[in-house]
């Protein structure tokens, strides 16, 4: 439904922000209906700011980190550019998109192609920013919709985990579900239409110390989840036993976090690692690091997100924090953040250590 402006334009810059993701668990068996659990970041975000331009010049997107401007109009395939038109149009009709003027200014200290949500960041604080801009206050609900028609852009069948957990800055329960089939992939001719996925909050009951280690190789999402898919089309009752598998340990991973049970806990997330290997979704670098976590005393560890890059969690103690981080680096991590997931709180704070 189109809305006309709540009010006039007044603040000469408006500034938006979005958090990292992590995913503590239940990767690729979600785009397949199994649950997963999602954590955002709040000290690793992506920010946008937006300035009025002169009027009909346009909108200019400057990317800080890439090294790229352009306008909108000039390169409307562009993922971004699509988002800010679809996003506009929602906001205010074709009106809005025919008047707009504006420079936009991204700028992510999330890594790209890691597995922590870069792109579903910057287009979650785009959308929010642009709403913003125009007087609007969009839902979470409605924000996480947009981003995911985006994400699909980027990533071709994206679960959906990602613009959910950024979009709420909670930890959530997902669950991705399709009338008459849940296990349905999107993007299948035959696939029935999807329902709006379940997500739910999680009880923490004990805070959780995680470390994430970056192995510096990038691994864009679409092309791990596009290989699971040709794999588990070539060999479904294969692929669905795993899933199914991964299901049960998110499962369980759930009740720990209820119960604050730390050591069943770094179990079962290297129980899930070892699914993800079996998955084909590891990589030499991930494979390093974990066991080097695992060595140094991590309670637990796996690879978080897509996979054949990216980042890596370990669950510690805190008397294990320093070890478990000078072993990681020591096994090839770009970067190590220390993430502290407060009990009772519906977000998970991260700095580099």
């Amino acid at each position: 439904m189109h809305r006309t402006p709540a009010h006039p334009i007044t603040t000469p810059e408006i500034t938006s922000s979005a958090p990292a993701k992590l995913i503590l668990c239940g990767e690729h068996a979600v785009v397949y209906g199994r649950p997963a659990i999602a954590l955002p970041l709040d000290g690793i975000r992506a920010r946008v700011s937006i300035l009025p331009g002169r009027t009909s010049c346009g909108i200019l997107v400057i990317a800080r980190d890439l090294r790229r401007r352009w306008w909108v109009a000039q390169n409307s395939t562009n993922a971004l550019s699509e988002l800010i038109t679809n996003t506009l149009r929602h906001l205010g009709g074709e009106a809005a998109l025919r008047t707009a003027s504006m420079r936009i200014t991204i700028r992510s200290s999330i890594p790209i192609a890691s597995g922590m949500g870069s792109g579903a960041a910057v287009a979650t604080a785009l959308v929010r920013g642009l709403a913003n801009h125009l007087g609007h206050s969009l839902p979470a609900n409605d924000v996480s919709a947009l981003v995911y028609a985006s994400e699909q852009r980027f990533h071709g069948t994206p679960s959906g985990i990602d613009n959910a957990v950024i979009a709420f800055e909670q930890p959530i329960w997902f669950v991705r579900q399709a009338a008459g089939s849940p296990n349905a992939v999107p993007g299948d001719q035959a696939a029935p239409a999807r329902l709006a996925p379940l997500i739910e909050p999680i009880r923490i009951s004990q805070p959780l110390t995680l470390l994430i280690a970056d192995t510096g190789v990038r691994s864009p999402t679409r092309a791990p989840v596009g290989d699971v898919r040709v794999r588990w089309q070539a060999n479904p009752a294969h692929y669905e036993a795993l899933f199914d598998e991964v299901g049960v340990v998110a499962a369980q991973i759930r009740a720990c976090l209820a119960e604050g049970t730390m050591p069943v806990l770094g179990e079962l997330l290297s129980q899930n690692h070892s699914l993800l290997q079996r998955i084909g979704v590891s990589s030499p670098e991930l494979d390093a690091l974990v066991a080097a976590a695992t060595h140094a005393g991590a309670l637990g560890a796996k690879l978080s997100g897509a996979g054949w890059g990216g980042v890596m969690l370990a669950l510690v103690n805190d008397e294990q924090k320093v070890t478990v981080a000078q072993a990681l680096r020591a096994s090839g991590a770009r970067r190590v953040f220390t993430t502290l997931v407060q009990r009772h709180v519906g977000q998970a704070t991260a700095n580099e250590v």
